[in-house]
């Protein structure tokens, strides 16, 4: 099958992958051919896959020698977290085989260091990898296959500078280049493109609509004070966890977190602002069922693949529609089904339209009125896309509530109390 060594097929059975997505069907073949590729498809689609089975299929047996080289493949992805997580599915199919495969951190660019060590496979972010290759650590020079994961991200002008270093830098007259993404804008295409020769463009589903396999909703919640009283009540109601809420910055994500622990929830947090150790803590809790609500920033919103989450709840409305297609494609993956539920108030009218028509496309139900809403101006989106909004804190708005529900109990109390007398 496509040239792939004895194992291979083996290994993919065992990993767990049945039937071939419709993107692995198109890309596999289409890598295995040795083309360059530019690949939209809805997040959970089995994108991983599809670079992985061509890349291992293509070095077919691990390199022999003792001679520090350059990886054979290298895999640019825009955080750690997705990084480790690419590492453990690419360990799932080399299982026999001796392959050398690593991560980009600090022990392996400074004490260990790649360069001391014979590497099939290199797993990095942009910033890592361009640093070590700036300190001479990193050759990329043997680099077959050449693989920018969550290209949108990637092509975003923080990175760009970077990636192209790293596309000068793999030399090889015999390099493949291929990018996938969940999301690609036409201005990123343009950018991304530049580092392509002749690339099949592949583009899976409806672009700019997330999976079919997600039941989509907006849920008006008034103002801030809302959002508590909103989580809450889908609480009581019952949640199947696991359960992913999303809120636009650290602070608030940590906010949240001590509202809902005191509630005596099985909650923790992530976020940009906790150490790399206690992040990967969180994950692997979140992984094993230890965890069962996860509030996180925009930081998980990027390929990070839980099995079975259930719900997605978007605490705050996101500042993008490719922000909002990351997060909610956290559950619906692989074939399975999910629920994202979106808050918003009267303060984020500006996308809510543009938000609707990602829904509709997706065949989710979405009210007429919606669609009437004025379109927001492309510098109004890019102002959302680059400013955090300014909202209340959670607290502030959750002790109001309680405030308020404490005179509302006060007022109900004394009115029974009078008409008590009254009776009498």
């Amino acid at each position: 099958m496509y040239g792939m060594p004895k194992y291979l097929p083996t290994n993919i059975a065992a990993a767990g992958y049945k039937e071939p997505t419709r993107i692995q069907m198109q890309a596999i073949p289409a890598m295995a051919k040795g083309r360059e590729l530019l690949c939209v498809a809805p997040t959970g689609s089995g994108k991983t896959a599809a670079f992985l089975i061509p890349t291992i299929a293509r070095m077919k047996f691990p390199s022999k020698g003792d001679t520090p080289k350059s990886p054979r493949a290298l895999i640019v992805l825009p955080t750690r977290e997705l990084a480790q997580q690419t590492y453990r599915e690419v360990q799932k199919l080399i299982v026999g085989r001796k392959f050398r495969v690593a991560v980009l951190t600090k022990a392996t660019g400074a004490g260990g260091g790649v360069k001391e060590r014979r590497l099939d496979i290199l797993i990095s972010t942009p910033l890592r990898l361009v640093a070590l290759m700036n300190t001479d650590g990193v050759d990329l020079d043997r680099v077959e296959t050449l693989i920018f994961d969550e290209a949108d991200k990637l092509f975003e002008m923080g990175f760009v500078e970077q990636v192209d270093t790293i596309v000068a830098g793999c030399t090889n007259t015999d390099l493949q280049r291929v990018l996938f993404s969940a999301t690609l804008p036409q201005s990123v295409e343009e950018l991304a493109r530049s580092v392509l020769h002749d690339p099949i463009r592949i583009i899976v589903g409806r672009r700019g609509a997330a999976t079919e396999d997600i039941k989509q909703s907006l849920l008006f919640v008034g103002q801030e004070a809302g959002k508590i009283l909103a989580v809450r009540q889908h609480i009581r109601k019952g949640i199947k966890p696991p359960v992913i809420i999303f809120v636009q910055s650290k602070d608030r994500a940590q906010q949240l977190f001590r509202e809902l622990v005191y509630d005596g929830l099985n909650v923790d947090v992530i976020h940009s602002g906790r150490t790399q150790a206690q992040r990967d803590q969180v994950v692997q809790k979140f992984r094993n069922g230890k965890v069962w609500i996860l509030i996180a920033t925009d930081l998980m919103a990027r390929g990070m693949d839980f099995k079975g989450v259930n719900l997605v709840i978007n605490y705050d409305f996101p500042q993008s529609v490719t922000s909002y297609i990351h997060r909610i494609g956290r559950t619906g993956r692989a074939g399975r089904s999910g629920e994202a539920v979106t808050y918003f108030t009267e303060d984020d009218t500006d996308l809510l339209r543009s938000i609707a028509h990602v829904i509709k496309a997706s065949g989710c139900d979405v009210p007429d009125w919606m669609f009437t809403l004025k379109k927001a101006s492309q510098q109004k989106k890019n102002e959302l896309k680059n400013r955090v909004p300014h909202r209340r804190d959670i607290s502030q708005t959750s002790r109001f509530d309680a405030n308020r529900m404490s005179k509302k109990k006060s007022m109900i109390a004394a009115s029974k109390k009078k008409n008590a007398e009254r009776e009498d």
